[in-house]
């Protein structure tokens, strides 16, 4: 599958997909009712009339933003304008929506609604994209109601929300092809293409009759001008000829890019930027909206509303708030004295919020004229425009946004960049921007004292890219092979193999189709080969920004030439005993394999044992401050064994695996993730696994990179986690592996040794291995430690204390719980899996109180109700553990306990008492 870059129609895959609460004054009636609606007062009817003028606004965007980058420029200023006020409008009907469905009494009618959107037989399948803010707001509001039924209802939501987040990676990824299918419940695609779907709506829509029922039209051929400058491109105003009182892009200096942020602020994603330009060091204006801050009374006084503490934190986090009017109305439009009562209200919110610094202004869509801009101006505010607009509103993919301002900016080599902090996509957009342009040397502005400001320093190194974008796509071969038909066989080699899959499947996002598995009978040489050379170089298939990870769980041999030189081999399961050279692949092969790879980087794994392959390369890359972005510029081709000619590998490991593969696989769960950056490098895993299999069996594994590599780096990337809570299901280690992973641990630690880091890098850890030509080496580790931001450094202490717990290792795993919640105080998942490590240590009470935390944070937590359930029985309290399980059994009436528990419930003097763990 080719990942192809989308054609403009599809920037508006809807712009529905945005997910904001922003709202505007102008109520333009944008659609009609379907003619089937019921037309009595139920608030079924209604919630249906509602979602009929919401699609119908949907539609009309699609037909009129179709192809729109191709008309001539003023036509298309013209489509864009209307654009944005219709998408604000749809903004306004999609919390319109979610505010009656969330209305007390409104269950009933909220699950009409929501069979709607799932089944509604005459709707296309893009056209429930429309309903995304809305499923997002009812999934949250609806769980937050902790009644059962509101619960169920928010479990469903979420449900159809994961089903639509597929239906937006397959226009993203595959335009032109047909829609995967997904046998969940709720919406059912009909498997249109996304150019069937547009050509639909056209049938009911044209983009003049609808610029005509909106009040606009495009203008005539006669009155079409060139492009205008970049520097009065957005919003060009008609009637002001002194360019001068307003702030353009074109007056930073050369590679210099001012950030602004309209429509906030957001109660969730102004602080997720927030976060985001924190680690990138970067200033930022946020031109906010007066509705959005609080009300301004008859009587001039100033009604803080919650966007007022948002703008606090803005301010907080050193950046500037501005004023973007009140209802976001078309100023343009509006009498002279509507313009100053928008302005100064929101003046008044603003300085109740705390604003200093330079009384900045934004029309909203750029719209001004001469009249309104003397308003503004006699208000002492200065209008700030842009050069660069990031068209975040209309277009629902963060590469694309990314593309657009990078290219934008690369043309222009300075600009005022136009996003807006409401939408999800700008989220994660914004770091791949930031990255890029901290790569090429941008500096960032701010606007102080009528000037601009700007840093003296280069943009600091960035994070890690957004999740998802190191590599376009991955590969793998995974080969196992225990039933040997000359060689001895083996007992763990497919165990090890298919582990090993599972875990880039699951764990680290390789699709299956990807990942090509032979074992024993399939794992000959000929299809070994065949594998190697024609799936991996064909071009078509593995791309320049692709990986390539090759695993192999056998026998390996080595064989002396007569020059004296070593070389080694893996062995196929139809090998011979005696002539290697014909039966196995020799290292060399593979060489020639991984040179000849179109991908960036590649990896080899070899679980055998070798010696005498001569096949390093000038050690291992120096640390790099950069990592991330350097790294995706150099090839890398890289290898690790599992041990030396004349070692025997051990093949009788923990939990039937051998020693090197349990071992790798315990790395792969996070622990070889030396700098918390979330990435873990090859550098990284053999820093982990070798020292760690040395200090417990006797061989030594050995790491270098082979030639053709450039010093780049393979890395696998961590998930969030998408582990179940903690509860007597999960299995744990028995005391034999707890204690051999925490000797793995220890060993691991102990070999690692301080070194100084080249000049201007991170700081480095040095361990001592063996290379891959037998000799040893040191192999310098990164381990400059990275804020990741509160969510994710939580996420990640949970994940560690899972593991910790796996392990039996509770007093860690205990910390590790408590620093979650330490970071993030409402993790309910956190804080059920702290009261199940005090459960397990037999601390009833303190772990009742951890997981009633739970349910109060998170009331949809089936398990954390279990938990608390068996946690109340083991402390005394039969009366509330039954309650706690009747409210288990709503939410998970099919769970493998619930037979148990029903007959409890419904006989408790003579039923068989529970057996929790």
């Amino acid at each position: 599958m080719t990942v192809q870059r989308l054609a403009p129609l599809a920037l508006l895959l809807t712009a529905a997909l945005a997910l904001s609460a922003c709202q505007r004054v102008n109520n333009v009636p944008a659609a009609l009712p379907a003619a089937s609606a019921p037309q009595d007062g139920s608030a079924t009817a209604r919630l249906r009339e509602q979602a009929d003028g919401l699609l119908a606004l949907h539609r009309q965007i699609v037909v009129l933003m179709d192809g729109e980058a191709a008309l001539p420029p003023v036509q298309r200023r013209e489509v864009q304008a209307l654009g944005q006020q219709l998408f604000h409008e749809l903004l306004q009907r999609q919390q319109a929506l979610a505010d009656a469905a969330l209305k007390p009494g409104a269950l009933e009618a909220t699950t009409a609604l929501l069979a709607r959107i799932e089944s509604e037989p005459v709707w296309f399948d893009a056209d429930r994209l429309a309903f995304k803010e809305v499923l997002d707001q009812l999934a949250t509001g609806l769980k937050s109601a902790q009644t059962l039924d509101a619960i169920k209802l928010a479990r469903r939501a979420q449900d159809d929300l994961d089903t639509l987040a597929e239906v937006e990676k397959a226009y993203e990824q595959e335009l032109k092809e047909v829609f995967g299918g997904f046998a969940k419940r709720g919406i059912e695609l009909k498997r249109e293409k996304w150019t069937d779907y547009v050509a639909k709506l056209k049938a009911l829509h044209t983009r003049e009759a609808v610029m005509k029922q909106h009040g606009a039209q495009l203008p005539a051929a006669a009155d079409l001008a060139p492009e205008p400058p970049a520097s009065a491109a957005s919003g060009a105003m008609r009637g002001v000829a002194a360019k001068d009182r307003e702030v353009f892009g074109d007056k930073l200096p050369p590679k210099t890019v001012l950030l602004s942020f309209d429509d906030g602020p957001h109660p969730r994603y102004t602080d997720e930027i927030l976060d985001i330009l924190k680690r990138y060091q970067a200033p930022a204006v946020f031109f906010e909206l007066g509705q959005n801050l609080g009300k301004v009374g008859a009587d001039g006084q100033v009604q803080p509303g919650n966007g007022s503490a948002v703008a606090k934190r803005v301010l907080a986090a050193g950046h500037q708030i501005a004023n973007h009017s009140f209802t976001h109305g078309l100023m343009s439009k509006f009498e002279l004295p509507k313009v100053k009562e928008e302005a100064a209200n929101t003046e008044a919110l603003l300085d109740a919020a705390g604003r200093n610094g330079d009384a900045l202004f934004r029309f909203p869509y750029g719209a001004r004229n001469d009249g309104a801009l003397s308003t503004i101006e006699a208000l002492k505010l200065r209008s700030m425009m842009w050069n660069v607009d990031s068209l975040d509103w209309s277009d629902p993919i963060p590469k694309s946004i990314a593309a657009r301002v990078l290219g934008e900016l690369d043309k222009q080599q300075r600009g005022i960049v136009l996003f807006h902090d409401i939408h999800a996509r700008t989220v994660q957009a914004l770091p791949l921007v930031l990255d890029q342009l901290a790569a090429e040397g941008w500096r960032f502005a701010s606007y102080q004292n009528g000037q601009f400001v700007v840093s003296t320093d280069k943009a600091v190194a960035a994070p890690p890219p957004a999740p998802g974008e190191l590599y376009r796509d991955s590969h793998a071969l995974i080969i196992g092979i225990d039933q040997y038909t000359a060689w001895p066989r083996l007992s763990h080699a497919v165990r090890d193999a298919q582990s090993v899959r599972e875990s880039l499947v699951t764990r680290f996002g390789f699709k299956a189709d990807n990942v090509t598995l032979l074992t024993d009978a399939d794992a000959t040489r000929a299809n070994i080969l065949k594998a190697l050379n024609e799936r991996f170089g064909d071009v078509k298939r593995v791309k320049r920004d692709d990986r390539v990870f090759v695993f192999f769980a056998g026998h390996g041999s080595t064989r002396k030439l007569p020059s004296g030189r070593e070389v080694g081999y893996i062995v196929p399961v139809d090998a011979g005993l005696n002539d290697l050279q014909a039966d196995a692949i020799a290292m060399p092969q593979l060489q020639e394999v991984a040179e000849a790879l179109p991908a960036k980087h590649a990896l080899f794994v070899i679980d055998a044992c070798y010696s005498g392959l001569g096949l390093t390369r000038g050690g291992t890359p120096a640390a790099d401050s950069n990592f991330a972005r350097t790294n995706a510029r150099r090839i890398g081709r890289q290898m690790m064994t599992a041990g030396g000619a004349d070692q025997q590998v051990a093949d009788d490991g923990p939990g039937g695996h051998s020693v090197f593969t349990w071992t790798l696989l315990q790395a792969l769960s996070g622990k070889a993730d030396l700098n918390g950056d979330g990435l873990i490098t090859a550098t990284e895993l053999a820093a982990y696994v070798a020292p760690a299999v040395s200090a417990i069996a006797h061989q030594t594994p050995a790491f270098g990179s082979l030639p053709g590599s450039e010093g780049g780096e393979f890395v696998f990337e961590l998930p969030a986690s998408a582990e179940p809570a903690l509860s007597g299901a999960v299995a744990q280690l028995d005391d034999k592996a707890s204690r051999l992973a925490l000797k793995v641990d220890e060993a691991s630690s102990a070999g690692r040794q301080p070194a100084a880091a080249a000049s201007g890098a991170a700081s480095a850890v040095q361990v001592t291995i063996k290379g891959l030509d037998g000799k040893d080496q040191a192999l310098a580790a990164t381990t400059a430690r990275v804020d990741p931001g509160a969510r994710v450094a939580a996420q990640r202490a949970n994940d560690r204390g899972l593991q910790l717990y796996r392990e039996r290792r509770y007093d860690e795993a205990e910390a590790a719980f408590k620093e979650a919640l330490q970071l993030v105080p409402k993790f309910a998942l956190a804080a059920n899996n702290l009261g199940f490590v005090l459960y397990r240590r037999g601390k009833f009470a303190d772990a009742s109180a951890w997981f009633e935390k739970a349910v109060e944070m998170d009331g949809s937590r089936a398990l954390a109700w279990l938990n608390l359930g068996d946690a109340r029985l083991q402390a005394g309290d039969e009366g509330k553990a039954m309650a706690a399980y009747k409210t288990f059994l709503e939410l998970a009436p099919k769970h493998a306990r619930a037979a148990e528990l029903k007959a409890w419930i419904a006989n408790p003097s003579e039923g068989t008492r529970p057996k929790p763990l």
